[in-house]
């Protein structure tokens, strides 16, 4: 087999050759707070054929109101965000971002098979405390760090990372590591 066949063997450009899309999950253990904030701007930013979706792997069975309260201040669609499990997946990702500590260190269930992985930790909102204000802010912050991230995401030369994986999960790893947005 030739490298180019090789290439196009992997996860990501069968899925992109086969649909014309990216699926992108962003997995967190509550599914309330930041995979929810994470789900909603990539949809909000992405391009034509590619997807977002959250789950958790303890789902909260709720979305926090704080999340959706900022989107929605934020002109970003809230409909259809729901906290979800990872084993009820409507399609399977190509690329798995995690963005909680505790998420970080778990196995993804065997049925996602081989697919790019890479986490981009967040801190809880969820788990603030203090006055509104402060609360509000934590959850700001989540919101503006991932979206700097996503940002980030798709300024990288997606066409040409597709089809050269470990450089594409450098690269993301790369995002996952950046501390800081523009206001």
């Amino acid at each position: 087999m030739n490298k180019s066949v090789a290439i196009l063997r992997t996860p990501i450009e069968l899925s992109k050759a086969a649909t014309g899309s990216m699926n992108v999950l962003f997995l967190c253990t509550g599914n309330s707070c930041r995979s929810i904030l994470a789900e909603a701007t990539f949809n909000h930013l992405a391009p034509a054929g590619w997807k977002a979706m959250s789950a958790g792997s303890k789902p909260a069975g709720y979305v926090h109101p704080r999340s959706l309260a900022l989107l929605a201040t934020e002109g970003i669609s809230t409909d259809g965000l729901h906290s979800k499990s990872w084993g009820n997946l409507p399609q399977t990702p190509d690329i798995v971002v995690t963005v909680c500590s505790s998420a970080a260190g778990e196995t993804c269930p065997a049925y996602l098979g081989a697919v790019l992985r890479t986490h981009w930790g967040v801190d809880d909102p969820a788990h603030a405390t203090g006055t509104d204000a402060e609360v509000d802010a934590a959850f700001d912050t989540a919101y503006r760090l991932l979206r700097a991230r996503i940002e980030a995401f798709f300024a990288l030369p997606l066409a040409e990372l597709s089809n050269d994986p470990p450089r594409l999960k450098a690269e993301l790893d790369r995002v996952g590591s950046l501390l800081r947005w523009s206001t």
